[in-house]
Order: C-alpha cells, then structure tokens, then sequence
C-alpha cells in the first residue's frame, strides 16, 4: 500500500509581508477517508489546500508526503509530485470549449510527453477508462458534448471525473459544492465519497457546509484567523466549538 499521509510542519502563508493569512500550521492526516477543514472566508481554508499541490506558493514550513518536502520541489519534481495530487475546482476549471470526454483526459496530460500532449494522443486504455468514469459519475451520454452546455453539477461530476484520470494518492477539493444548490450538493459529496473510497484514495475538502461535512467526513478540521482551532470526529463538534470557529453565536439559530 502507498502511504498517503500528508504532514504539516509549521505552514506559513503571507500574501502581504507581515501579515500572515496561515499562522504556522501543523496537521498530520492520515492517508483514509474523507476530511473537512471548516472556517468562515478569509480563515485561510482554500489557501491550506493550495499549498498541498502549490497553487499556492508557501511562505515557511514543511509540506511532506511520500517521503517528499511538497513545499520546495521544482520544475519536473513537482510536475511529477502533482499528478499524484487530484484537485476539485470550486469553479470547475474546465476547459469550456472542450468536449466532456476531452476534459476527462486532460487528467492522463501528466503522464504523456510533450508532443504526445500537444497532439492529444491519448491511448485507447486512457480513452476507455475515460468512458467508464464519465459513466460513473452518471455522464456516459453527454461525453461529446462541450464542457460549456452542461450545468454546473454536472459540470463538476465532470472535474471528479477528470481527477481520477490521473490516478491520484490524494484527493484534494477546494469548496466543490459552494456554487451548487443543496440536492446537487449532496449529489456531489455522495459521488466523491462513493468514487475515492472505491479507490481507496483519501479527501481533503475544503467546505463551508457544515452539516454537509458531518454526514460525510470522518474527521473536521476547524480553522479561524488563519489557525486551528479544532481537530476531531463530527461528533465531538459542539456548539462552543463552533462559535469558536465561526465567531458570535446569532449564525448558529
């Protein structure tokens, strides 16, 4: 078995000089399941996730995994480190004028040289794994379809679909359902949880939904200005724990 363990040392973030949006974080979670980090915007939620796969650029600490220092890889090391990092967008990040089957493999572009991903020459095992995802995240039928036709649950069953074209150790997914209505969210929290536990590839999600990542999470995070403020099972989540997080308690009624 991989060790898909990520571990956090002293994770640091600035935008701005001196004004730390990550606080020094240190976190160590295990390579199962699916885990939530919660917070109010601003909190430094999205950017923790960023720094796993280096969208975002770390200011100080240690990011390791599979024997790795994520936070300072360069050039082929970090392409190499990525594709093993699959990432749901928030805003989908499909290639709109792309067919759903083309953005599907999009995911296998890590793996191919530069001319064979200049020309897309994908291999008939890549183009019938792709078919088989589309039709497990329930979009079989609309795979010529362009990206930019399909609304946006299905547009992001399409960004599931893509992330596990690249065969990942890890799945990260930064506020997947923020942009979608409450049954559609469900939908979404459902196919992930079915799909990268099937595959035995552990979640890292980024949400606000609370009651969302109890029903689906093993294990929350809390995150207020930029620090963590708690740590456990959802069960163990109570109300003080979420005014602590969240700040005041007229949200909570």
């Amino acid at each position: 078995m991989t060790d898909r363990t990520i571990e956090i040392k002293g994770l640091v973030k600035e935008y701005k000089k001196g004004v730390p949006v990550l606080k020094g974080i240190d976190l160590s979670i295990e390579g199962e399941g699916i885990t939530a980090i919660i917070g109010p915007s601003g909190t430094g939620k999205s950017t923790l996730i960023r720094c796993i796969n280096r969208l975002v650029e770390p200011t100080a600490g240690e990011i390791r995994f599979q024997g790795l220092d994520l936070a300072t890889l360069k050039g082929a090391d970090l392409r190499n480190a990525r594709r093993k990092i699959g990432m749901v967008f928030q805003e989908y990040n499909l290639v709109e004028r792309l067919t759903v089957m083309e953005n599907v493999l999009t995911g296998r572009l890590g793996y191919m040289n530069a001319f064979q991903a200049w020309l897309r020459r994908f291999s008939a095992a890549d183009i019938a794994e792709a078919f088989q995802l589309l039709d497990a995240v329930g979009l079989g039928a609309f795979a010529h379809q362009r990206a930019d036709s399909l609304s946006g649950g299905q547009r992001q069953r399409v960004g599931i679909a893509r992330a596990l074209m690249q065969h990942p150790d890890i799945l990260l997914a930064d506020e997947p359902t923020s942009s979608l209505d409450p049954k559609t969210s469900v939908e979404i929290m459902e196919l992930m949880a079915e799909l990268a536990g099937k595959r035995n590839i552990p979640v890292i999600v980024n949400i606000h939904n609370v009651e969302l990542a109890k029903r689906f999470c093993h294990r929350m995070i809390g995150m207020t200005g930029g620090k963590v403020v708690f740590d456990g099972p959802p069960a163990s989540l109570s109300e003080t724990h979420l005014k602590e997080i969240y700040g005041g308690e007229d949200w909570l009624h």
